[in-house]
């Protein structure tokens, strides 16, 4: 069963300069609710509610938003406002969070191998908290979570882009296996137009097994001169033992202004004010 689910949250969020200077952009506000809490309500609807987040400098404000704030508390409690807390209460209460730290940005892999210490030999999830996705019927990863149930293997969340995008993403060609799910066989990341193998994306949704991290020690760095979580999952694709699965929702690229900004209307428009 998979009980665990590793955020990477290291990176700089430079796109979005000077507002990340020195708040981590998984902090960033969609409306009044945080990129990263929205990435861990999705994780426990799932099931996983052992939370690893792989931090760096300046990202103190993550662990106290998974923290309780007894004087803010204090300070609300019997007010109309001490219901706007209930959804991080919740997360607090029924979440175990650990932490650790990626000492240099040397690409996703590098950052899933840090988080190592924190998962040890079993399958778990993998969270983007810039790709802000909303499932149809349930989560992103509680879909993965029942496919991974069938196929005990890794699983990566994919969606059609249009060619002109395939250049910002890792990229895979599969053989059908039945609707919306792909055994894959070839995965390119960041291709050429011309060179891209399909365009069906990958996106920050994944499952692994716990044999990703072996084979994370031995890859070299590839594009961009980091090391890249696509190359070590060629490595098990290679044996068959990844699935493609395009996911029943929308995603929202936060990493990018307009993304984030698309978000942000999307989510506004469904709170009651």
């Amino acid at each position: 069963m998979l009980k665990k689910c590793l955020f990477p949250a290291a990176g700089y969020g430079t796109r979005f300069l000077p507002a990340t200077k020195a708040m981590p952009k998984e902090m960033l506000p969609i409306v009044n609710k945080p990129l990263i809490q929205y990435g861990v309500e999705e994780a426990l609807e799932a099931g996983m509610d052992r939370i690893a987040i792989v931090t760096g400098r300046g990202k103190r404000a993550i662990e106290d938003h998974f923290d309780i704030s007894y004087e803010l508390e204090h300070q609300i409690r019997g007010t109309d406002k001490e219901e706007r807390l209930a959804d991080i209460r919740r997360l607090i209460d029924e979440c175990t969070f650990s932490y650790t730290r990626q000492l240099e940005m040397r690409g996703l892999g590098h950052a899933i191998l840090t988080g190592e210490t924190l998962i040890g030999r079993e399958p778990f999830g993998v969270l983007l908290a810039d790709d802000l996705c909303e499932g149809e019927d349930h989560g992103v990863l509680k879909q993965m979570a029942r496919l991974y149930e069938q196929y005990h293997c890794s699983i990566v969340a994919v969606e059609e882009v249009p060619e002109t995008e395939v250049h910002k993403y890792g990229v895979i060609r599969g053989d059908r296996l039945e609707p919306g799910i792909h055994r894959v066989r070839d995965m390119v990341e960041k291709p050429a137009r011309e060179q891209a193998p399909s365009n069906l994306a990958i996106i920050g949704r994944y499952i692994l097994t716990p044999d990703i991290f072996d084979i994370l020690r031995k890859t070299p760095p590839g594009k961009g001169d980091e090391v890249q979580i696509t190359d070590a999952l060629l490595e098990q694709a290679k044996a068959g033992n990844v699935i493609a699965y395009q996911f029943r929702g929308q995603r929202f690229d936060c990493g990018s202004v307009g993304g984030f900004v698309e978000a942000t209307q999307h989510f506004h428009a469904q709170m009651d004010d």
